[in-house]
């Protein structure tokens, strides 16, 4: 069995993220919603624990887009600290002057 990347694992989380969201969010809704009977908030828990682990968006890590680096993540730029500045030392990222960073 071939090794996967962090890259992978983390792209395939977003997916399954993406698709069981809805399911989740409902599932969610019934399980808070203290007016329903406890038999089905029960239910409601037992099938949210049901869904797949990797479809729960906290699971999702933030990688950077250039490098996949997961640490020092600016979330506007989608990108580590490490490739913002390989790139504004470049001149490739638009209004960023080296006295700016």
């Amino acid at each position: 069995m071939a090794k996967t990347s962090a890259i992978e694992r983390n792209r395939k989380r977003q997916a399954l993220a993406k698709r069981y969201a809805a399911k989740r969010a409902e599932l969610k809704a019934i399980a808070r919603d203290t007016d329903r009977p406890v038999e089905e908030r029960f239910a409601a828990q037992l099938k949210l624990a049901d869904l797949p682990r990797n479809s729960a968006p906290n699971r999702v890590r933030n990688r950077c887009e250039v490098t996949g680096r997961p640490r020092a993540f600016y979330r506007k730029l989608k990108m580590s600290r490490i490739a913002l500045r390989e790139l504004a030392n470049n001149g490739m990222v638009p209004g960023m002057v080296k006295s700016s960073w």
